[in-house]
């Protein structure tokens, strides 16, 4: 047969290639496909003609060759093709890796200096080890045995990066396809490899790290699948090896402040934060995933230590050796010249605060009960070093004057993040209030000037969105934020302190109105934006079967409430539905562009009717004041506005807007789960403002 060794279009390999893309069987047999790939992999055959232009070529033949070992195996792994075709797959890798022992091959091609050819072998390898896997169980001990004495040596360069891109991709598939129990028996096989090589790269001692930016980036990859594999697996997989970011916090943070390149502090950083926040994986693997597995009994303490590393780190200043470039273009970054105003690496920043935040929250979470006003102390010390440090880092958050609005201005482009920031600033502020014996006023003060008021960042939050109620009702349906936990924690506090959130109003009430031609932006220039991504199908829109289990500890509202979802049925998608019950067609989440005249008359017509009707049900005074409510006003008449509804008023009347909502919704079984405890908080939160409270 003839193979075209050194013909530069290869059109053996390519006229298979286009088959198996379209599934249909190739007309040249699995031996003859066989044949093929093997010449392309070991280089022209000896005796052709012209070898100088074969030579030339190799590269290009072996990248041909290497692409359809990992088109065949895919073919198989993901089941997409017929039988005729998968049986013609199965025939060809046989006599590839049975017969032929073509793993040796591609496994050394993991050396090659040409990095697109030691990629692509990295690429076909990890899909024949996990078809491997799938279909035996058994791990290719060519490729361990390659992969252990590369980690064992930890010395960077082509062939490590291919078996650190390798093993995270095979763990990926392994993690994914739910397949626990081959995972753990895989892992277990690098464990104590994987922790050499991390004691090399990333020392607990401070001594010298490797400064090969690539390696560290892969490596800190594969420390994300690890770390996810503990959400994953809970109980099923403990290796030393899952817990690496964890137990070498220290040092990873010692990566951020030394000489790394940028983006390698970088993707520390979002390592660190997406364990402390326990969403590793969440960019690849399912939110069904990532709850499958029970979390083992080293969870919590794991979470301590990496929560303990990062206070310790702050407390030796470790903060001002964090390097925040401006914001990244499209076309690269710049340095920041002498005065010029240049907007900040908000990623970054985001994931430093988040860091701290949620560090405090867990360190406050393990002291039980102990040393808790030297430890709530303590922690407030960590927020304002944390205010200095953005203070430092940003024109735009110097020069906020009240500093509950941080939050807001830093995570207005993230719902998530802002969401968790708001929830764990929330959790600070009630350990200090239960540990420090201040008064409630003195409290807020004092939580106002850290910046975690939890009336101020409510407030805010409502404010952004123009105090409407269907946002609220898009985070609490979304899976993407823990508004659920935030807003229910948050309600059970404003009922018991009343006071404090109408001192709250009349803060937020004078601020608005001494400012109504600008507003705080966030660092990308805009506010908080609405979500409305549809969820698919097949997918819960929340994890929780009720707004009972919204969160641990005092998260529960009402015991005797059921726990089962009100839709039993996880197939429906409630979207449509819910957009149905939402009155007035659907717009923007901040709408400032509304004409003066039409404002004040919709103004003065839904204050008339309240005042009118006064004796009417709170749920038809919300309907008829929502056009007013709906969102920012701008205009030059605006100041009238905003005395004559206020803002302690529109924030009753947002939270009473949802609660009439959501009972309808729940009424009519359109709810993703049993929302009774939540609408029991804003039916409170309703009574209580009825009471003789003054108003601002």
């Amino acid at each position: 047969m003839e193979h075209g060794a050194c013909s530069g279009q290869n059109p053996p390999l390519t006229q298979v290639y286009r088959c198996l893309l379209t599934g249909r069987c190739p007309d040249r047999t699995a031996a003859e496909v066989a044949d093929v790939v093997f010449s392309g992999m070991c280089g022209p055959v000896p005796g052709e003609e012209d070898r100088e232009r074969c030579h030339d070529n190799s590269v290009e033949r072996t990248c041909m060759s290497v692409s359809l070992v990992d088109r065949i195996a895919s073919c198989l792994t993901s089941r997409s093709v017929g039988p005729a075709v998968t049986s013609y797959c199965e025939e060809v890798l046989r006599l590839l890796l049975g017969d032929g022992d073509l793993m040796s091959q591609l496994v050394h091609q993991f050396q090659s200096e040409d990095l697109i050819v030691s990629h692509l072998a990295a690429k076909s390898v990890s899909t024949c080890v996990f078809y491997s896997l799938q279909t035996s169980g058994t791990i290719c001990p060519v490729w361990r045995q390659t992969c252990v004495l590369a980690f064992h040596r930890s010395l960077p360069g082509t062939e490590l990066d291919a078996c650190l891109w390798s093993l995270t991709e095979v763990c990926k598939k392994l993690l994914k396809g739910a397949h626990q129990v081959i995972f753990g028996e895989l892992l277990a096989a690098f464990d104590s490899a994987l922790s050499s090589l991390c004691s090399k790269f990333l020392p607990e001692d401070g001594g010298t790290q490797c400064d090969r930016g690539t390696t560290l980036c892969l490596l800190l990859d594969l420390l994300e699948v690890l770390t996810a594999s503990t959400l994953i697996c809970g109980a099923a997989v403990c290796l030393k090896s899952q817990k690496i970011t964890h137990s070498h916090s220290s040092a990873l943070l010692e990566t951020v402040s030394g000489s790394s390149e940028y983006f390698v502090k970088k993707r520390v950083l979002l390592l660190l934060k997406s364990a402390v926040l326990q969403k590793a994986g969440e960019d690849w693997a399912s939110g069904d995933v990532l709850l499958s597995g029970l979390k083992h009994e080293h969870l919590s303490s794991d979470m301590s230590r990496l929560a303990h590393s990062v206070l310790t780190a702050v407390a030796a200043d470790w903060l001002e050796t964090v390097q925040v470039e401006s914001a990244s273009f499209f076309g690269g970054t710049r340095a920041v010249r002498g005065e010029e105003d240049q907007k900040p690496d908000c990623v970054m920043l985001r994931a430093v605060s988040l860091l701290l935040l949620k560090s405090a929250e867990l360190h406050i979470q393990s002291a039980a009960g102990t040393a808790g006003w030297s430890r709530a102390t303590e922690v407030y010390g960590y927020l304002q070093s944390l205010w200095s440090f953005l203070r430092s880092c940003s024109v735009l958050l110097s020069t906020l004057t009240h500093r509950c609005c941080w939050i807001g201005v830093l995570f207005g482009e993230q719902d998530d993040d802002m969401m968790e920031a708001a929830k764990a600033a929330l959790s600070i502020f009630l350990h200090h209030r239960r540990c420090s014996g201040l008064e409630d006023s003195a409290e807020l003060d004092a939580a106002c000037a850290s910046g975690n008021n939890p009336h101020c960042i409510f407030l805010l939050l409502l404010q952004s969105v123009s105090f409407d109620h269907s946002v609220l009702l898009d985070f609490l349906i979304s899976t993407e934020t823990c508004f659920l936990e935030f807003l229910v924690r948050y309600l059970k506090y404003l009922s018991a302190d009343w006071p404090g959130f109408i001192a709250a109003c009349g803060r937020i009430g004078c601020r608005r109105a001494l400012q109504q031609r600008s507003s705080p932006a966030s660092c990308g220039g805009g506010v908080v934006e609405q979500k409305t991504k549809g969820e698919p199908g097949g997918l819960r829109l929340v994890q929780y079967g009720s707004s009972d289990e919204s969160g641990p500890e005092d998260m529960e509202v009402c015991h005797d409430e059921s726990r089962t979802p009100v839709c039993e049925n996880s197939q429906l998608n409630v979207n449509d539905d819910v957009k149905q019950e939402i009155s007035g067609p659907p717009g923007p989440i901040r709408q400032k562009q509304y004409e003066s005249s039409h404002c004040l008359s919709q103004a003065n017509a839904a204050l008339k009717r309240r005042t009118e009707g006064s004796s009417s049900s709170s749920s038809s005074s919300s309907s008829s004041s929502l056009s007013v409510l709906h969102s920012e006003q701008t205009g030059p008449n605006m100041a009238a506005l905003s005395l004559q509804v206020s803002t302690s008023e529109r924030t009753v009347l947002c939270l009473s807007q949802l609660r009439a909502l959501l009972t309808r919704l729940h009424a009519r079984k359109l709810f993703p789960y049993n929302p009774s405890s939540l609408i029991k908080l804003l039916a409170q939160v309703e009574n209580r403002s009825q009471h003789p409270v003054p108003l601002q």
